[in-house]
């Protein structure tokens, strides 16, 4: 019931409310000893919640504390973990902590593709995410940029015959495209 409480305050735009909901949710489940799982997950919806208020580092410390723990209860190689890797690399992304994003995501695609496959959309989107941690750092190399296109050109056809062309990751795909090129043609022009 507080879950539904906090997710329907968070979906009509209330998101301080849906915060206290979900922070009195998470003590309680604490409290009664919940399984990790079930404390995992309002973890996340709390991180989301600091992120739709503009609390990226709030968000972050959260998605961080909840990649150790999964590590820590499932393992590398477990989906669960490989998908709470991509919230944290995508806050990291959005936190502007580019070195932290590539660290994070130098060798998971590698786990999520030795485990889930070279086209399954955790793979992709941890190989995309390496690559925009590339090419939006203002410190990037033209060889990060060169690498960043390149892979982002491998993925947006693999993407779009997988996943097809209207789906979300596929149109990020193509955005990201356009902004890694762009980085290049620009430090290309610079140089």
């Amino acid at each position: 019931a507080m879950r539904m409480l906090g997710n329907g305050l968070g979906n009509a735009g209330h998101h301080e409310d849906a915060l206290s909901v979900m922070e009195a949710e998470l003590a309680m489940k604490r409290r009664i000893g919940a399984p990790e799982n079930c404390i995992l997950t309002v973890q996340g919806n709390i991180a989301n919640s600091y992120q739709m208020l503009g609390r990226l580092e709030d968000a972050l410390r959260v998605r961080r504390e909840i990649y150790a723990q999964r590590l820590k209860l499932s393992g590398e190689e477990h989906p669960d973990t490989i998908r709470v890797a991509i919230c944290y690399a995508m806050e990291l992304i959005d936190s502007r902590r580019f070195r932290d994003a590539k660290a994070l995501t130098r060798k998971a695609p590698s786990v999520a593709r030795r485990v889930l496959g070279n086209t399954h959309e955790y793979t992709l989107t941890l190989r995309s995410i390496y690559a925009e941690a590339l090419y939006k750092d203002d410190g990037a190399t033209l060889e990060d940029l060169r690498e960043a296109v390149t892979t982002i050109e491998e993925l947006a056809p693999i993407a779009r015959r997988v996943l097809g062309g209207a789906h979300p990751l596929t149109m990020a795909f193509e955005i990201d495209l356009r902004g890694s090129r762009a980085a290049l043609r620009a430090r290309e022009t610079s140089v």
